[in-house]
């Protein structure tokens, strides 16, 4: 008996362990579940928060961040215009685009303005917004003097000098090109006796678009090429001066024009086409005291024969030079 009492209550004594073991892997298997079910709840928990606030916070920032932007960007001037800003008026300076906004249906010299569609169009909010600061519609004086907008016919303003546009014209184009292209007086249609008769006029502003618009106006016989866009663009424009080196000489054009029938190409080249303003006519003056060169130059008149008499003594200076202060190599 006590063998038997004794040998149960060692197998008692091996079982034990073994189910204290299996219950604790068992209680830290559960924890880990709860634990990772708590992790997958409050990630869940988190990305719900973010769908449904997170564009919220998102448009709130845009908001903000696109007042500032606003704030920090300078306030349109709708009273001034310009031809090369913004990029929207760049843009319509294209050759065949000046004609959108200033339509020649005759030969007058002054561009005329736009009319209200051809601004409405992109500025249809300018147009009407409402003013609280001023009685006058900043877009409107543009155009129109601030006294009398409210008129039915509101006073226009007188163009300002425009500063902002060159000039393309190609000699060679209109003397050597297609017949149709020819000026009928040649160089005389464009340019005209001046400083009594020493110096060639030389059209500009105003005065040019007279002398351009007996060809290039509609039903002239270079309508195709007049509008804006055939002769102008954006950039500046440096107009040659009769004040030039070549005039400040005692030469006289209407003395070697007129009186002697000589024409405009016996003293002057005009070259190739595409060529920058300053190089499309050839000057004399590099050339004019050489004997011995086979340019045009005054040696080939005033040789003795025709002209200064019995010699072409061109030691003395004083014959074409008049300035007071003359020097050698002026």
């Amino acid at each position: 008996m006590s063998e038997a009492q004794s040998g149960r209550g060692k197998m008692t004594d091996g079982v034990g362990p073994r189910v204290q073991t299996l219950r604790g892997a068992r209680c830290g298997q559960a924890k880990r579940i709860t634990w990772l079910l708590a992790s997958l709840l409050l990630a869940s928990l988190i990305l719900l928060i973010m769908i449904l606030f997170g564009p919220r916070v998102t448009a709130v920032n845009s908001t903000s961040n696109s007042d500032s932007a606003k704030a920090s960007m300078p306030i349109a001037d709708y009273s001034k215009f310009s031809h090369s800003s913004p990029k929207e008026h760049a843009d319509l300076m294209a050759r065949s685009n000046c004609a959108s906004c200033h339509r020649r249906s005759d030969s007058s010299i002054e561009p005329k303005f736009p009319i209200h569609k051809d601004c409405t169009g992109c500025h249809l909010v300018q147009f009407t917004a409402a003013n609280s600061s001023s009685s006058v519609n900043p877009i409107c004086t543009v155009c129109h003097k601030p006294g009398g907008l409210n008129s039915s016919s509101a006073p226009l303003k007188s163009f300002p000098r425009l500063l902002s546009f060159a000039v393309e014209f190609d000699h060679a184009q209109h003397l050597k090109g297609i017949e149709s292209a020819r000026p009928g007086n040649g160089c005389a249609a464009c340019h005209a006796l001046a400083n009594r008769g020493v110096a060639e006029t030389i059209p500009a502003r105003l005065n040019a678009h007279q002398i351009c618009y007996d060809c290039h106006s509609p039903g002239r016989s270079a309508s195709k090429t007049a509008s804006c866009g055939s002769c102008h663009r954006l950039g500046s424009y440096s107009a040659t001066s009769i004040a030039a080196r070549s005039y400040r000489v005692g030469f006289s054009h209407a003395d070697h024009s007129q009186r002697e029938r000589l024409s405009c190409d016996r003293c002057h080249d005009v070259r190739g086409r595409g060529l920058p303003q300053a190089k499309q006519v050839s000057s004399i003056a590099p050339v004019q005291h050489l004997s011995n060169s086979r340019a045009q130059n005054c040696i080939a008149c005033h040789n003795g024969q025709r002209a200064f008499g019995e010699s072409a003594n061109f030691n003395e200076c004083a014959r074409c030079h008049k300035r007071t202060g003359f020097r050698t190599g002026e």
